[in-house]
């Protein structure tokens, strides 16, 4: 069953727990280039440093969270990124204990920070 699009916001919104600046100065650091699969592009840039970019941008676009304001490409991508968020959080409690793991660095690329207090 495809969930509804107030389940995807609320499901973003839940997990992305970062604010655009944070997770904009994150994606500028040497950390967050280390964690996660290459894009097969050539560029070098991993696939949860793009989602970042992204998720930045709906952030930054939104910044009231309006759900009237999502477009389909927005929300497409915040399914994305919460079913990511939800599925890693779920398996990987050392993304909560070592900030140092692939995991923690991961999860922060697609912007939820493990150490961040809810």
């Amino acid at each position: 069953m495809v969930k509804s699009e107030q389940d995807v916001i609320d499901d973003f919104n839940n997990t992305v727990n970062m604010t655009a600046d944070e997770l904009e100065e994150w994606l500028r650091g040497d950390e967050s280039q280390k964690a996660g699969w290459s894009k097969n592009d050539g560029s070098g840039e991993s696939i949860g440093h793009e989602s970042g970019r992204k998720i930045v941008e709906i952030l930054r676009k939104n910044p009231d969270k309006d759900p009237s304001k999502y477009d389909d490409d927005d929300l497409a991508h915040m399914r994305k990124v919460a079913a990511y968020n939800k599925r890693h959080l779920a398996q990987e409690e050392k993304a909560k204990q070592d900030t140092n793991s692939n995991s923690y660095r991961s999860l922060k690329n697609w912007g939820h920070d493990a150490q961040k207090e809810a």
